[in-house]
């Protein structure tokens, strides 16, 4: 089959496409032909190792987190799903491997696919899905009521994160750019300010929660906004002490992640307020809840209207490094 690997990790942006094995399956496995798969900032990160330290990998490594395809064979214990299923999910993160035109998954991170959704607009959904998922009732362990803003939240997160926390009872704000506002505002927005003609840190205060996506240069004043005992979840700044213990990291790893996150910690907690990272997971118990929502409000995450072949998929990776898409990029074996 062909997939599009690494060699090994570079600050340039290069891969290879090569003929490998099918994968094997083991008796947990699914063996799912892959019919589109999702190009994220974290295929970026991978490729040049900046998680590494998260997850380091072996090489060469097929690149891609998420995908959605069709069963072909189930290992001996797989019973949740049957071949010609069709399927969709973030692939557990020390067995990725989506651009490629197979991919053996654990059962344990499938979901059946929205009803009704085809193959590219379904790949859009498992990672920003789960992040939002796992990021409100894990991380902020929201509470119906509660408010929450999600500076930058009009692209792909946010597309995803405002019907979820919608759905989960809270009230969102959202700033972001004008083309985006009736998007968003229609997925069920309690506010959207443009970030051209209004500051968010003028307008809000005591906020229960904020889930950043721009990173740490707008660290402070996201915690400004944020009440005594709030919580700031960050997808970008970086990880801290308790990212550490909740992902029950090694020794190592701990010690440096607390002395990294040392400053962001600190700032929090002069404040009373608290500071956590978060690096999503597979987990297809969870997807089917997303999936829920999903088909509940007719979710449409927005793609790119490009459409890339593996034998394209520099340009892919190219394009999500340079920010101008329009939308999720997709990748067609």
């Amino acid at each position: 089959m062909k997939a599009v690997q690494i060699d090994k990790y570079s600050k340039q942006i290069h891969t290879v496409l090569k003929d490998i094995p099918v994968p094997d399956i083991g008796p947990e496995d699914v063996l799912v032909q892959v019919k589109a798969t999702a190009v994220n900032p974290l295929e970026l990160l991978i490729l040049t190792g900046s998680v590494k330290l998260i997850q380091d990998y072996p090489m060469p490594l097929t690149l891609g987190n998420e995908c959605s395809g069709v069963v072909e064979k189930n290992g001996s214990r797989v019973t949740r799903f049957h071949p010609g299923d069709k399927v969709y999910a973030r692939l557990p993160l020390s067995r990725i491997g989506a651009f490629a035109e197979y991919v053996a998954v654990d059962q344990s991170a499938l979901a059946a696919m929205p009803a009704g959704y085809d193959f590219v607009t379904a790949a859009a959904i498992p990672l920003t899905g789960l992040t939002a998922w796992q990021g409100i009732t894990e991380e902020l362990e929201a509470n119906p009521g509660e408010t929450v803003l999600i500076p930058g939240g009009s692209g792909s997160f946010g597309q995803m994160a405002v019907p979820i926390a919608k759905a989960l009872g809270l009230r969102v704000f959202v700033t972001g750019n004008a083309a985006a506002k009736e998007s968003i505002l229609a997925a069920g927005a309690d506010l959207y300010l443009d970030y051209r003609k209004e500051n968010y840190w003028e307008r809000l205060s005591n906020l229960d929660f904020v889930i950043d996506t721009l990173g740490a240069g707008e660290f402070s004043r996201e915690l400004s906004v944020l009440k005594k005992g709030g919580r700031l979840l960050s997808l970008r700044t970086g990880p801290n002490r308790t990212f550490a213990i909740r992902n029950h990291l090694s020794l190592p790893k701990r010690l440096l992640f607390t002395a990294a996150g040392a400053k962001y910690d600190r700032a929090a907690r002069k404040q009373g307020k608290e500071y956590r990272f978060i690096f999503v997971r597979s987990d297809g118990t969870q997807l089917e809840k997303v999936t829920a929502i999903v088909e509940k409000n007719h979710i449409q995450p927005k793609t790119d209207p490009r459409i890339f072949s593996l034998e394209q998929a520099e340009q892919a990776l190219q394009l999500v490094a340079n920010g101008k898409t329009e939308g999720k990029v997709i990748l067609q074996p």
